[in-house]
């Protein structure tokens, strides 16, 4: 529908910032408006009375970002940190999700083909071959489920079409980059398949000198090491499409996801690597334990991760204005992460986690659409069980040289008489690892190595019953009003099992304890179990000023669900079970937005308000144990901004703008005493963020077209972790990416080149980590600039 832009004022906003949508840039339909399924039905994105943003497979290549962390830096409210494939951090307006406890739930539900993913450690997906990518925002728990207490991210992969199609794309850059991906496609109108691929590959871009020959070797019996932070990563697609008759489809989807990456770029300040740079962005020296393989499951550093998905909906038209749709999904994970905690050469910290999980999900919709409402009611059921692992591996003479929080005072005082730096210090500033030496001391010289390693497993079995429904009242032309809730029942089972051998060095002491001070279970698993449950509710309203401009305004709750926290204590016969409930984490949101669209200018405006009561908040415990606690109330008022202005059939400027002032509140906690947390800004979450750029298409001859696309994303100082601290944060910084080439036969094919943060601008992705429990903080570099060709081609 081509319609005339009016509306002044919000035509000067959109304009004079430079916003652009990535759902408005785009426009795939013949009337040129983006439709989307934010609200269970087809709609344009501007009749929406949410925040949404979409983005199509090909406006993603046009910019030249192909996963969810390049996606998100275009996308107002969104930020996604990608520490590892299995380590993801989703943010939506500065609450984090990104919890690998199978005890936890989630904020932030990642939806796949219409069936919730949200588990941290199997909710990565790869980017290929997709129909588009929704981001919605505000709680939407009636609309997508309970772990969309803040947001939600909806992943739609391109369907089975008629007829005989295909493409394919390769890249090749610096740091050895190789990327392929493709479709074959091929069919008719009562049954048509798909199959899609990507293959991505690139070495590492921080050198880890652990196992390098011209590099004398302290870690005798370690195993040669990658460099780190690189990638090595596969998926495949098949899709089945079924049309038997008009009234009826059905599709299948298939989906492997996997991933062979090599370790990450944990780099501490204190523990020097060989040589002695101690810098974030130099080289480092990782070595893992001598006994990875039989301890913490691998040989190397690096991650090992499948991911099994299968898909099946049915949507029918039962009558005029009445269709049922069923979306019944199964996704299986299994993820081995192994690495090296404390950043430096020694036998220090060295870790793994391997995590298993397994969910099932049923869905059943009515969808009623009449001449002045519209309305839906349905059913779910989501069952997920899971188990989270974490082995250690150290050196007890290490161990107890290296930690600063050795409470042991006759130790020091042993290791201190013999002349044995301790602490920090336990490494020389040129690397070399003066700790090997306590064990020979704590022991009188009967043992030079004492190799210590223990375990703790976190279980969560998880089920979730809920109704919703959904009206929306049309009383004129110009007004929607829609209202909805969600009603759910949840049990959630949780367990825990720890395998936590006393000391060898210790115990001549007379100190029988775990090397890490905490209580083991013998192996046996603890177990308890709660039930909940919970109504959430929507209001919104939607106004068309005019053809091309309407206004939104939504009240609605989140929630993230109670946490059966358990774990162990010492009894008076040995382990016991330590369980803590902590209390369902609300939000309410309170939104207000204009959306204007039209071939030339299109764009949303929207204030919203958030308020939090028992916010949750991630703690580490010494073991690397991550429970939770709450922190009591917490606020958010943000402003975001995006659009696209269209001046010519050539060109198209874009941009976005976020602004977020929220955190914790100076509140004192429920029931007294000091929130450490108070007035603490939320983690991962930059006060302001900003992305625009241009995209240029030039026809140089016939069926010949340059193409260009310049970009930028800029985002403001962050804090890795509550409390907020400088030495753990990231100072504000700005990425530069171009995109360009040529096409051929009208865009059949394609050769160009990229770069990605041209300017080479160094930045850290996340710091503190595990190593920061320990008092030793640990950083993470981003990446470096990337650059190469890349040629396509369909037919």
């Amino acid at each position: 529908m081509n319609r005339a832009f009016s509306g002044g004022v919000v035509a000067t906003l959109l304009a004079c910032s430079s916003t652009a949508a990535l759902a408005q840039a785009q426009v795939p339909g013949d009337d040129g408006d983006i439709v989307v399924t934010a609200q269970k039905v087809e709609q344009r994105i501007e009749d929406v009375p949410l925040a949404v943003t979409a983005v199509t497979q090909e406006r993603m290549r046009e910019i030249g970002v192909n996963s969810l962390a390049e996606v998100a830096l275009f996308v107002p409210g969104l930020r996604v940190q990608e520490q590892s494939a299995n380590n993801p951090g989703f943010v939506i307006r500065g609450i984090t999700s990104d919890s690998g406890s199978s005890q936890q739930g989630a904020r932030v539900t990642l939806y796949y083909n219409g069936v919730d993913i949200s588990r941290s450690r199997g909710a990565y997906q790869d980017l290929f071959d997709l129909e588009r990518l929704e981001v919605v925002k505000g709680p939407q728990a009636t609309l997508f489920g309970t772990a969309a207490a803040i947001g939600a991210v909806s992943i739609v992969s391109a369907k089975p079409q008629p007829g005989f199609s295909g493409e394919l794309l390769a890249s090749y850059g610096n740091y050895d980059r190789a990327q392929v991906s493709g479709f074959l496609n091929a069919g008719n109108d009562t049954l048509a398949a798909r199959l899609a691929f990507a293959y991505k590959y690139r070495d590492g871009y921080v050198r880890n000198i652990a196992g390098d020959p011209d590099v004398p070797n302290q870690n005798q019996g370690r195993v040669d090491q990658d460099d780190l932070n690189g990638q090595d990563q596969r998926g495949i697609r098949g899709s089945l499409r079924w049309t038997p008759s008009d009234a009826v489809t059905a599709d299948l989807v298939l989906t492997y996801d996997g991933q062979r990456n090599p370790g990450t770029a944990f780099k501490s300040r204190v523990f020097a690597p060989t040589g002695g740079q101690t810098g974030d962005f130099g080289y480092a020296e990782l070595s893992g334990s001598p006994f990875s393989q039989e301890v913490l499951g691998k040989r190397k550093l690096g991650l090992d991760r499948d991911v099994y998905d299968a898909n099946l909906t049915i949507n029918v038209d039962v009558a005029p204005g009445v269709t049922f749709t069923t979306v019944n999904g199964y996704r299986r994970f299994n993820a081995l992460e192994t690495f090296d905690a404390d950043g430096g050469p020694a036998w220090y910290l060295e870790f793994a986690e391997d995590a298993k999980g397994d969910q099932w999900s049923h869905e059943g919709r009515f969808n009623f659409t009449g001449e002045r409402y519209r309305a839906s009611f349905g059913w779910n059921a989501f069952f997920e069980n899971g188990y989270q692992r974490v082995p250690f591996s150290t050196e007890e003479g290490t161990y107890i040289a290296c930690s600063i929080a050795a409470p042991y005072a006759q130790v020091r005082a042993a290791l201190n008489a013999a002349g044995l730096p301790i602490g920090t210090n336990c490494i020389a500033p040129n690397g070399t690892i003066l700790a090997a030496q306590a064990t020979q001391i704590l022991s009188r010289g009967a043992a030079t190595v004492v190799p210590y390693s223990s375990e703790f497993t976190n279980y969560g079995n998880n089920d979730t019953y809920s109704v919703f429904a959904d009206a929306t009242w049309i009383p004129t032309d110009a007004l929607e009003v829609t209202a909805g809730a969600r009603v759910l029942i949840e049990d959630r089972q949780s367990g825990y099992s720890a395998i936590q051998p006393n000391s060898v060095l210790l115990a001549p002491l007379g100190v029988r304890t775990s090397l890490l001070g905490t209580v083991g279970t013998g192996g046996a698993k603890f177990v308890a179990e709660r039930s909940f449950a919970a109504v959430l509710p929507r209001v919104n309203a939607l106004y068309r000023v005019t053809n091309d401009l309407n206004v939104f305004a939504t009240v609605s709750k989140g929630r993230r669900s109670p946490v059966v926290q358990l774990g162990s204590a010492a009894g008076p016969a040995g382990a016991i079970p330590a369980l803590q409930i902590v209390p369902e984490e609300t939000v309410w949101n309170y939104e207000a937005g204009i959306k204007a669209g039209s071939r030339t200018l299109s764009g949303t405006l929207s204030v919203f308000y958030q308020t939090y009561d028992d916010f949750q908040v991630s703690v580490t415990d010494p073991d690397g144990r991550v429970t939770t606690q709450s922190a009591g109330t917490a606020n958010n008022l943000g402003v975001e901004l995006e659009g696209t202005w269209r001046p010519t059939r050539f060109l198209s400027v874009f941009g976005s703008f976020g602004y977020i002032d929220g955190g914790i509140s100076d509140k004192p906690l429920p029931g007294g005493g000091t929130n450490a947390f108070a007035g603490n800004r939320f983690r991962l979450q930059p006060e302001v963020i900003a992305a625009g750029g241009a995209s240029l298409r030039l026809p140089l001859a016939d069926g010949v077209t340059f193409y260009a696309t310049p970009s930028a994303s800029y985002q403001s100082k962050v804090f890795f972790e509550l409390p907020n601290r400088e030495e753990i944060s990231q100072d504000g910084y700005t990425l530069v990416n171009v995109r360009a080439g040529v096409e051929f036969a009208d865009g059949r094919y394609r050769i160009g080149g990229f770069a990605r943060n041209l300017t080479n601008e160094r930045y850290l992705i996340d710091a503190g980590n595990t190593g920061g429990t320990f008092g030793t903080p640990t950083y993470i570099a981003g990446e470096p600039r990337f650059y190469g060709i890349e040629l396509y081609g369909r037919f």
